[in-house]
């Protein structure tokens, strides 16, 4: 699953990251997102890119492409 399958409200956890465009992975593990890790999305833009999650105590946003990368699991509420 990835970050543009998920609802607003919705949690997940980071179980991985794509193989790929190493130096952007590096910025996604520099910016918190390092596997188990959980997160929560916030909001969507209007026009639906980027998208704000809540990731350990602080807000961020992330292009739909830029969090390609990220392999998640959705959480149980």
């Amino acid at each position: 699953m990835t970050l543009r399958d998920m609802n607003i409200g919705g949690q997940a956890k980071v179980i991985g990251l794509q193989k790929g465009n190493k130096a952007y992975r590096k910025k996604l593990l520099a910016m918190g997102l390092t596997p188990g890790t959980e997160f929560s999305v916030t909001r969507y833009a209007p026009m639906g890119d980027p998208i704000e999650i809540n990731v350990r105590g602080f807000a961020l946003s992330l292009r739909k492409n830029e969090a390609a990368p990220l392999l998640i699991k959705r959480l149980e509420q």
